[in-house]
């Protein structure tokens, strides 16, 4: 197994819930948030020697949940702290953004890393489009055309023309092109059968977030490996990615404090405005396809914010203990999906970064020996 290691960067010091979306941001420090800057940056740093494969970025707007509007600023100051890691962006919201420039970024990373990006492309949670004014109802079909010129964009050897639905290009050129060829290793995110579906068409990883049922998970990774089949791939446990909010500390007990005050803060605070947009949203657009999905999505979130933490560890959810009770987590995680990917992510709510960096010297020490063998 390989192993990821994921950082949000979140915003730490909210004494209030924010009323309201978007989270008015009358309180932001940038002294303060350029020391949370800088201990974030050393900590992705140091998951090179932690042994983490990957280090790992997304991207978020208007919102303390997450002080990274752009995940390939983080990814090109990381290219010059690090060496051999790949860095993992997870991704681009790609029906927002422009593909070509993210097309340009991603090759520009590529490069400036020596060819060790991994290009994660999402579509995103609802609440992200009321931020860039973009309708709900279209980020499938954006999120297809994008890709698809994206693609075109890296591989084409010559100046070339678009002329679509969302996108109009009277010549396209990039300059780099990407280090990697054909292009980097795509990944792109899927929760339910419909978004594996649209991964299983691409040569891509498949990306999963939240899982609330192992059954229901393994489910999504079936069908997207079918898919991929009736493509001409057979992809294997290296093509899925399973994202787990972790917390590794000496003992159970320590880890489970740790981490149940942590998703307090998550949950209450960092997540209170976008749960308000979100609503919005699936009320008044079709995000969804059909009322079946966004039901799944809904209750998908009910379930894990009113699971208590002992039923989160239990359902797979999370991965929470001493460093011998997370090898057995984690074994099991791979036994049951066949996930040769886990996208770990410590920095959770408010959790203090000497917590984060014990937990990242656990794993080094005394979880990593005992699975990369799986």
């Amino acid at each position: 197994m390989k192993f990821s290691f994921f950082h949000l960067m979140p915003w730490t010091d909210l004494a209030e819930v924010p009323a309201e979306w978007p989270a008015r941001n009358a309180t932001f420090d940038p002294v303060r948030g350029k020391e949370l800057y800088d201990s974030y940056l050393a900590t992705m740093a140091h998951a090179e020697q932690c042994g983490f494969d990957w280090v790992a970025a997304n991207e978020h707007h208007f919102s303390p949940y997450s002080l990274m509007a752009n995940c390939n600023l983080i990814g090109a100051a990381l290219s010059q702290r690090t060496s051999n890691i790949k860095l993992a962006m997870l991704g681009n919201l790609l029906p927002l953004l422009s593909p070509i420039r993210v097309a340009e970024e991603y090759a520009m990373l590529d490069v400036l890393s020596g060819g060790r990006l991994v290009a994660g492309f999402v579509r995103g949670i609802p609440h992200e489009y009321i931020a860039y004014h973009v309708p709900p109802s279209d980020s499938r079909a954006r999120m297809k055309e994008a890709l698809d010129i994206i693609i075109k964009a890296w591989t084409e050897p010559e100046p070339f023309g678009w002329e679509g639905e969302f996108y109009q290009h009277r010549a396209v050129s990039i300059w780099p092109k990407p280090f990697q060829k054909p292009h980097p290793r795509m990944l792109l995110s899927a929760s339910n059968d419909e978004s594996a579906e649209f991964v299983g068409q691409y040569d891509a990883m498949i990306g999963m977030t939240l899982i609330i049922d192992l059954d229901i998970a393994a489910q999504t990774i079936d069908t997207y490996r079918k898919v991929s089949r009736a493509h001409g791939r057979d992809p294997g446990p290296e093509s899925v990615l399973l994202s787990q909010q972790t917390c590794i500390a000496d003992t159970d007990e320590e880890a489970r404090a740790h981490l149940r005050k942590a998703l307090d803060y998550f949950h209450g605070k960092l997540m209170r405005p976008q749960q308000d947009a979100q609503r919005i949203v699936l009320q008044k657009t079709r995000f969804f396809t059909d009322d079946q999905q966004r039901e799944f999505f809904v209750q998908r979130l009910v379930t894990h914010k009113t699971r208590s933490l002992e039923e989160q560890i239990d359902a797979g959810s999370v991965i929470c203990g001493s460093p011998e009770t997370v090898v057995k987590q984690i074994a099991r995680l791979h036994k049951h999906l066949g996930a040769g990917y886990i996208n770990i992510n410590m920095k959770i709510g408010d959790m203090p970064d000497a917590v984060v960096r014990r937990g990242m010297d656990l794993f080094r020490d005394r979880v990593l020996p005992h699975v990369t063998d799986l």
